[in-house]
């Protein structure tokens, strides 16, 4: 190679070299620029808090540079997220409107819905008594006629303990529902709102609220047992402990609407958790003014009938029912029993060599016992002593047939007792 050669070669490679410089230094000269001219975490700031927004975006981004003009546009149309109370500044809440269409408000607790109830439920004193009502209106008050008895004026104790009084305005005997007005209308007054016992389910959550034995502000919970019917009247059946005094207070859902004034429960010796609320329908109706006709009954005496027909007289017939069926099917099996002694007796004398181990009312019992039957049977007379064993067999299964009959029509156990034995039937072993 050449002088020549070489030289040129060397002032190529210096030019080269040089300009491969100055295009490395552009590069980093401007990604500084890019990164002064748009910080990330200042960026953040400003989407996160709307004051010092503003001020950051104006003072790190000129306005002759126009390739930072849509970050800065979009970063002031970015909605303001402020921190709820209380939660954490680095977790931006959610905007309230979005919060309410997408994510309804939770159900407040039951501690909530009582807290709420119970202002407007007041106990109710008479010279003789006393037991809750409620508030429906600022000026209207539910209770039992039971309470307010022949009273046309009561005295209200509100939860407080301040009293006032009520005048007695209507009450429905055959309901058990008073209303009374009290003298004026406190617009601050609490008052419940009117649900539906007919829409009340087996095994919904209530409360009932009111003073029992006198104890006020008192709250008892449970569940709806069931929603009864007797005649015309709904009564709300609950496990919710009710007391002497619970009597018209409400009987409030999880939703704090009351389904049922709280009327009666059974004495602790009758039963356990069987109390009635008459269903608010009823009240629905006297507010607007339609009393029912009187018919002498109340909600005790009606439910009490119910009973009585369901769990007594109904019962009983059934039970004599029973009993006379019974009756007359022992008797047939005891004279097909009669049949088979005059066989066993030819049996025995003519085709079995031995004794009976114990004693039985009719001999062929015998049959039914293990070792009962020690002696020999003639070998002339084995198919006559199968059928003598057949024919045992059939009566015994009719008399477990006719017992367990009995047993689910509620015959006595005597009346079954004195049947086997007037028919010559009663054995021990006849179910083994």
């Amino acid at each position: 190679m050449s002088e020549s050669s070489s030289g040129e070669n060397s002032a190529s490679g210096t030019v080269l070299a040089i300009v491969l410089v100055f295009v490395a230094i552009g590069g980093v000269a401007y990604w500084m620029n890019s990164r002064r001219e748009q910080p990330v975490d200042e960026v953040a700031v400003a989407v996160a808090d709307d004051e010092h927004r503003a001020r950051k975006v104006s003072t790190r981004q000129p306005a002759a540079d126009t390739t930072a003009q849509p970050a800065a546009a979009e970063a002031s149309a970015a909605p303001v997220l402020t921190p709820a109370q209380g939660a954490d500044p680095a977790t931006p809440a959610a905007p309230a409107a979005a919060s309410e269409s997408l994510t309804p408000a939770p159900a407040g607790s039951l501690e909530d819905v009582i807290g709420s109830a119970l202002p407007a439920v007041v106990r109710v004193e008479t010279n003789t008594a006393s037991g809750s009502g409620f508030f429906v209106k600022a000026d209207t008050i539910l209770t039992n006629v039971h309470v307010v008895e022949t009273n046309l004026l009561v005295t209200i104790r509100r939860q407080d303990g301040k009293t006032m009084s009520a005048r007695v305005e209507m009450t429905a005997p055959t309901l058990d529902i008073a209303v009374l007005k009290t003298s004026g209308a406190d617009t601050s007054q609490p008052t419940l709102k009117l649900g539906s016992a007919a829409q009340a389910r087996a095994g919904q959550e209530v409360v009932a609220l009111g003073a029992p034995l006198g104890l006020q502000n008192t709250v008892t919970r449970g569940i709806v047992s069931a929603v009864r019917t007797v005649g015309s009247l709904t009564l709300v059946q609950t496990d919710a402990a009710i007391n002497p005094g619970n009597s018209g207070g409400p009987l409030v859902t999880r939703n704090g609407e009351v389904i049922g004034i709280t009327t009666m429960s059974m004495r602790p010796g009758a039963a356990q958790g069987l109390s009635f609320a008459v269903g608010i329908e009823h009240a629905h109706a006297l507010l607007a003014g339609q009393t029912p006709a009187a018919t002498g009954s109340t909600p005790l005496n009606a439910l009490s009938q119910a009973m009585n027909a369901s769990t007594g007289s109904e019962s009983d017939a059934r039970r004599a029912q029973g009993a006379r069926a019974y009756e007359r099917t022992i008797g047939d099996i005891g004279r097909r029993a009669d049949q088979l002694d005059g066989s066993w007796t030819t049996f025995k004398r003519s085709c079995y060599d031995g004794r009976i181990v114990g004693s039985f009312d009719r001999e062929w019992f015998a049959l039914f016992e293990p070792r009962a039957l020690p002696g020999l049977v003639q070998p002339t007379c084995t198919s006559y002593f199968a059928d003598i064993r057949r024919v045992a067999e059939e009566i015994r299964t009719q008399v477990v047939t006719a017992e367990e009959g009995a047993r689910q029509a509620d015959v006595y156990p005597g009346t079954r007792r004195d049947a086997l034995r007037t028919n010559r039937l009663d054995y021990p072993g006849w179910s083994r």
